[in-house]
């Protein structure tokens, strides 16, 4: 069975079809906080470039995303930090 992270790429990719994508595990940064486990696996941090978040506002891009992973967060995902761009927010982040 895959990983937490392949989990939530495949989730991703599938529903997103991202022209980036970055989840990493944070979970070790977290340890002895609320909602952290001593195997791992509850933390992380996306970096999701998707032409699928033009026209919508930050929230709506983060209803999105944490909707497509309730599944996850059900079985003990606990906190997601997310940067969610259009390409055209990305490139302009990367041009300065």
């Amino acid at each position: 069975m895959p990983n937490r992270a392949d989990r939530i790429a495949a989730i991703l990719t599938h529903r997103f079809a991202p022209a980036l994508l970055r989840v990493t595990d944070e979970s070790a940064r977290h340890a002895g906080h609320a909602g952290a486990s001593p195997a791992g696996e509850t933390h992380y941090a996306v970096l999701l470039v998707s032409p699928a978040f033009r026209g919508q506002t930050r929230v709506a891009r983060q209803r999105a995303v944490h909707e497509v992973l309730a599944a996850e967060f059900s079985s003990g995902l606990h906190a997601l930090a997310l940067t969610l761009r259009t390409p055209e927010e990305h490139d302009g982040v990367q041009s300065h």
